[in-house]
């Protein structure tokens, strides 16, 4: 990446799912403290749907669901802003900073970094992206910050929303031109299975998704995640990632190119 002539560190967007967060070893931590001295700019997003679903239950505030999905009405809104932006957000900062890193936490809404709309009516206050402050990121690495980003946004009229983490944090390395995007998981790697047997694939194209959900090797709640990475992939990012979050080592042994988890490239990056 290059600014005015010079070149510039690339950005490195990784995304901790909620239910992944507990399962975070102190060396992941540690690992993404260093990332900076060795030449990445990382910017993390997250969710915490677990955190969600326990502070609901707690406060007794009903959940209702369309097609599956969640309806975030003004109750529900004001839960998951503390769950996000309060609990979980300083959580991972406080082990971020424990670790040695020079985290600062944001939720979207800060500075409008996420601007988004209404995604569905029926679903309330959810929301996609539409637009990211990039200059507020770009500042704030600049200085040796790592943002870590609660997966919440702002439309133009003031409204708060909420967001799915995974496509906050595509929207994010989309706009940021970032080099990788890594999705932190519960699962070791994308898997058909063979004869009673897993087959993890380390490595895939658009193409070779779309056969494995055709055929039926790549099934259930994969495909939104594998769905998610083909989208980022298209909107110019050179490569995703569905990492075990839970592994230790696992973002030096990436950063590394030891074949760990599952990568996403177009068959042109694949063929070089």
């Amino acid at each position: 990446m290059r600014e005015g002539g010079v070149r510039l560190q690339p950005y490195l967007v990784i995304k901790c799912g909620g239910s992944t967060l507990e399962q975070l070893p102190t060396a992941f931590y540690e690992e993404l403290a260093r990332l900076p001295e060795a030449g990445w700019r990382p910017v993390v997003v997250h969710g915490g749907g677990p955190v969600i679903n326990g502070l609901l239950a707690r406060l007794n505030v009903e959940s209702r669901f369309v097609d599956g999905l969640r309806v975030t009405d003004s109750a529900t809104l004001e839960v998951v802003e503390m769950a996000l932006a309060g609990l979980t957000n300083k959580q991972l900062v406080g082990r971020l900073l424990t670790a040695g890193g020079k985290a600062i936490g944001l939720s979207g809404v800060d500075g409008r970094l996420l601007t988004a709309e209404m995604a569905d009516e029926r679903l309330g206050y959810v929301g996609h992206v539409i637009a990211v402050n990039t200059e507020l990121i770009a500042h704030l690495t600049a200085q040796g910050y790592i943002p870590v980003i609660a997966s919440l946004g702002i439309d133009t009229s003031g409204q708060h929303l909420n967001i799915n983490a995974d496509t906050a944090a595509g929207a994010v390395a989309a706009a940021l031109g970032a080099e990788k995007l890594l999705l932190l998981t519960d699962v070791e790697a994308v898997y058909v299975e063979e004869k009673g047997q897993k087959r993890f694939l380390r490595q895939l194209t658009p193409e070779e998704v779309e056969a494995y959900i055709a055929d039926g090797h790549i099934r259930g709640g994969m495909i939104p995640k594998v769905r998610a990475a083909l989208d980022v992939l298209a909107q110019g990012v050179q490569e995703v990632a569905i990492l075990p979050g839970a592994q230790e080592g696992v973002l030096s042994r990436f950063l590394q190119g030891e074949a760990v988890g599952t990568v996403f490239r177009t068959a042109r990056e694949v063929s070089r």
